[in-house]
């Protein structure tokens, strides 16, 4: 009996990249085979549960064979009533671009709606519940912060920007969510010229959260570098703490800034604190013992973790994005 074979194609990669696996697969095949673009959409942090149980799975296949062979494949994952979605190879492989350039998307837009907040004195924590209880918007993705980073959101934004200038299709928004997210990961340091003033030489500062987003020790594109280079380059000393991700640091940040093993270790002489990544143990912190440690009560928080009336109570000098500062 001959056998045939499913060859599936898992990262993320330019429309047109199957054909060309087809080829390079076709000179040595020895017997007849399927290609399927099977595009994964695992968040780092929650991969496992994302496979586990996925929203939908997508499969680009182009032949009765390997459709039967991968529905089988997913059937168990699937069992909730999750959508199997069939497609060509080329739309399977454009879906995780679109996908990750509408996330992205999302993210700068409220970023730059934060930052307009921030000027005319509204609220974004009011205005993202407005907008979110909107079926057709949702709560996902609309929390401001610091930019976005890691793997996937930087490096698919400006691949599909690549792909449309090579197509003749300019991708203007897509070009413009690039641009104000480099913007916004200078927003750190505006916020602490804000706290502490313009001149920040022979400041020390302490930085919460070094990965780009929780849950991971990734560091690839993380607003910190940003922070912690322009920090760096105004005179200003650094202590950071990071529950995963210090290793990481130090391999690419050397001894230009200090390292703590707890987060509050990271606050001894600081004059203020700075949240960079959203950890659940930066979330409810022992407020009293911040304030003893540090040299004085300041808090930029990156993230809005914490909440801007109990910070006046506090006698925190609290800044965060787009909302007012106490």
């Amino acid at each position: 009996m001959t056998r045939e074979i499913v060859v599936v194609t898992k990262s993320t990669v330019p429309v047109g990249s199957a054909a060309k696996v087809a080829k390079a697969v076709a000179r040595e095949a020895k017997f007849p085979f399927h290609l399927c673009s099977n595009p994964e959409f695992l968040k780092e942090g929650d991969a496992v549960e994302d496979f586990m149980r996925p929203d939908r799975v997508v499969l680009g296949v182009e032949s009765a064979h390997a459709r039967r062979v991968m529905t089988d494949l997913y059937a168990p994952f699937v069992r909730t009533g999750k959508p199997v979605l069939l497609m060509d190879i080329s739309s399977a492989e454009m879906t995780k671009y679109a996908a990750n350039g509408m996330l992205a998307t999302r993210i700068s837009f409220m970023n730059e709606i934060a930052n307009l907040c921030d000027k005319v004195g509204a609220n974004v924590d009011f205005v993202r519940r407005g907008i979110g209880s909107d079926s057709r918007i949702g709560q996902s993705f609309l929390f401001p912060g610091p930019g976005y980073g890691g793997s996937c959101f930087p490096k698919d934004v400006k691949a599909l920007v690549k792909m449309g200038a090579e197509s003749g299709v300019p991708l203007d928004v897509l070009a413009a969510v690039e641009s104000a997210n480099e913007r916004q990961k200078t927003i750190l340091l505006t916020k602490i010229r804000c706290a502490l003033g313009e001149e920040l030489a022979g400041r020390r500062v302490a930085v919460w959260g070094l990965a780009f987003k929780a849950g991971t020790d990734d560091m690839r594109e993380a607003p910190s570098l940003t922070l912690i280079e322009a920090l760096l380059d105004e005179g200003v000393s650094i202590c950071a703490h990071d529950p995963a991700a210090l290793d990481h640091a130090r391999s690419l940040l050397g001894n230009r800034i200090d390292y703590a093993e707890t987060n509050y270790e990271a606050l001894a002489g600081a004059d203020a604190l700075v949240v960079v990544t959203d950890w659940n143990e930066y979330r409810h912190p022992d407020f009293e013992r911040v304030k003893r440690t540090l040299k004085q009560p300041v808090i930029v928080d990156g993230r809005n973790l914490y909440d801007v009336e109990k910070m006046r109570e506090l006698g925190v000098r609290y800044h965060s994005i787009g909302r007012p500062s106490a």
